[in-house]
């Protein structure tokens, strides 16, 4: 690998270990055995670096949802399976999610980085269509994005906000599934027959 792989390979490593606010340069440089210069030479700064990093991160995240899981797209046994492997992996990509709630949270304080992940918020959306639908991506236009991915990305920082903050009570693939089923039910039902299951 090149210094440029060995700087996103590093600021992966940093990403995941310590999150955006408290990785800096140096660390960056240590866990990719660079240097400080390579940084501004091939990304621009650190924080683009970083957020490079977590698009990385992100895509390698999605990519093992890409393929294998059960039922047809679009139906409660694909939502079950993606919210399956999402709860299943969160040991992994549990730190990616504080790393981003860090940077949402911290307003102000990184304007450049958050947005630069806010301009990526498209493109995950569009993965979450993808997966839990089975629509090709080059399919999905903005309204699919604006509307069902954003309805999707809200479930998944929900419920990993939920498993962040504890685990123990974090709703299961299948409480979260029986939950999107009453609801969509609940909002399907005519009108005037009643409030009862």
């Amino acid at each position: 690998m090149g210094h440029r792989e060995d700087l996103l390979e590093g600021a992966k490593k940093c990403l995941v270990e310590k999150g955006f606010v408290r990785t800096t340069a140096r660390d960056i440089v240590s866990a990719s055995g660079t240097n400080l210069a390579s940084i501004g030479y091939h990304y621009g700064s650190k924080d683009a670096l970083l957020a490079q990093a977590f698009i990385g991160l992100m895509e390698e995240w999605g990519a093992g949802f890409q393929t294998g899981l059960d039922g047809e797209g679009g139906s409660l046994e694909r939502f079950r399976a993606l919210w399956e492997g999402v709860l299943a992996a969160h040991e992994t990509s549990g730190p990616v999610f504080a790393a981003s709630l860090e940077v949402a949270l911290g307003r102000d304080q990184r304007p450049e980085l958050r947005s630069m992940l806010a301009a990526l918020q498209a493109e995950g959306r569009r993965g979450l269509i993808s997966i839990l639908t089975g629509t090709p991506e080059d399919q999905l236009d903005d309204r699919d994005v604006r509307t069902l991915g954003a309805f999707y990305q809200a479930l998944l920082n929900g419920l990993m906000i939920q498993w962040l903050f504890d685990p123990e009570s974090a709703a299961t693939a299948e409480e979260f599934t029986e939950g999107m089923r009453r609801a969509a039910e609940a909002m399907t039902r005519p009108r005037g027959s009643g409030d009862g299951e």
